[in-house]
């Protein structure tokens, strides 16, 4: 046995493993450099900020959704101010409202839930498995009459069992959203997520794989959802061939939120986006050079990946044998420098991920909407979902794998020296505490 595993933890008073904080876990930022500056810097010589018109136009939008499309084989692909924006587009799409109910996991993000209640219609909650996605049994469960849209949510950087949760779909007749937000890059046998659904939605925000500080994108292969996706997206009318709103077609009349991505954004995310295969590369390098040291600790439960070489790599999740295991074994990674700077969830006891958890979002809890009129749980349509629980106990695998997880962030620019010195501290913690 090393010498440092005989060692004293340091959160008993024993000598840290390192004392400088792990980098950011903020993937896409570490990789802003000239390419970047040079697209955006072309917008800007160009005053043309605004994608549909402008002095001199530089077109960085609609390059980008052109790439973004052949990168995933899509027919179509529209850009849009945030992945929250992408989100309401995509369930737009569909034509959810009230009477309809959208399910998606009990582990997921505050906007998954926002975008169905601001369209009226009810988020019907899903357990997880061990893959921290969707679990397929449950699926099979929940599913109903009311059911309008599935919105398979790929936690983590990785998606989950595909083979398994796509058929229970399909048979249900039920249409798929991706929100690959948190997995940009990843791919399942082969494909990139993203391609498998009948919509698919991404974010370029700050945490994202790749990021303009704020963005998102929609893909689909049908041209009816993409019209409505673009008329939502916009003030609800189509543009004509010089830009302006076109209100002519009545088909595609809508109410629109404004969402609209600039050219400053799509430039940003455009440098980006050729980039992405190599920000994701060197996180599941880093990942998985961890992940080998450790999966064969006693005591210690790697998050199953279905696909690991599909893995985007930006999250290593473990899980203890007791909440209280989990507990002390967070602190003591904290004590032995496995932290970031001061506002970084570099490493955390997944009890404390916020609104990631269902549980969390006290305006689900509490049945909130967005006016004081309670709606959409108000709204008779929804009746049918009165006695839907979104407290603690609702998805009891995502209670149980919230006290006993703990999630350790990959940064896009990690040594190898950060490598060995996150693989010594788990297994000096593991020795003391398993």
């Amino acid at each position: 046995m090393s010498q440092v595993l005989c060692e004293e933890l340091a959160v008993n008073g024993g000598v840290p493993v390192r004392t400088v904080p792990l980098p950011w876990e903020l993937p896409g930022s570490h990789w802003i450099g000239e390419e970047e500056m040079d697209l955006v810097g072309k917008v800007l010589s160009s005053r043309s900020p605004f994608r549909y018109y402008g002095p001199h136009l530089e077109h960085m939008v609609d390059t980008l959704e052109q790439e973004f499309a052949a990168r995933l084989g899509r027919r179509y692909a529209l850009a849009t101010g945030s992945g929250t924006a992408a989100l309401m587009c995509a369930l737009g799409a569909l034509d959810v409202g009230p009477g309809d109910e959208v399910l998606l996991s009990g582990y997921l993000w505050v906007s998954c839930l926002g975008a169905i209640v601001r369209l009226g219609a009810i988020p019907r909650l899903v357990d997880i498995d061990d893959t921290f996605c969707m679990s397929p049994t449950d699926l099979s469960r929940k599913i109903s009459s009311r059911s309008k849209a599935l919105l398979l949510v790929h936690m983590s950087g990785a998606p989950g069992d595909l083979d398994a949760i796509l058929p229970v779909a399909r048979d249900a007749g039920l249409p798929v959203i991706e929100d690959c937000a948190q997995a940009n890059g990843a791919s399942y046998r082969g494909k990139p997520v993203g391609s498998q659904g009948d919509l698919a939605i991404f974010s370029f925000q700050l945490n994202k794989n790749m990021t303009a500080g704020e963005g998102g994108i929609v893909v689909c292969n049908d041209e009816h959802f993409y019209k409505r996706c673009f008329a939502i997206h916009d003030m609800g009318y189509a543009r004509n061939a010089e830009g302006r709103l076109d209100p002519d077609d009545e088909q595609y009349q809508l109410w629109g939120i404004g969402a609209r991505m600039s050219e400053l954004a799509g430039a940003m995310s455009l440098a980006q986006l050729r980039k992405l295969d190599s920000i994701t590369g060197a996180m599941r390098e880093s990942k998985y050079a961890i992940r080998r040291e450790i999966e064969q600790i006693e005591g210690l439960q790697c998050r199953r990946i279905v696909d690991p070489k599909g893995d985007s790599g930006p999250f290593l999740i473990v899980t203890l044998p007791s909440a209280e295991v989990c507990e002390a074994f967070a602190k003591a990674l904290h004590a032995e420098g496995i932290r970031g700077p001061e506002g970084s969830f570099a490493c955390i006891a997944m009890e404390n991920w916020g609104l990631h958890w269902h549980w969390n979002n006290l305006s689900l809890v509490n049945r909130r909407g967005q006016s004081n009129t309670g709606r959409p749980w108000t709204d008779p349509a929804n009746a049918f979902a009165n006695e839907y629980s979104y407290e603690r106990g609702a998805c009891p695998n995502c209670d149980d794998l919230a006290s006993r997880s703990i999630l350790l962030t990959i940064a896009s620019c990690l040594t190898q020296g950060d490598v060995s010195d996150i693989v010594e501290a788990y297994k000096k913690v593991a020795n003391a505490l398993l």
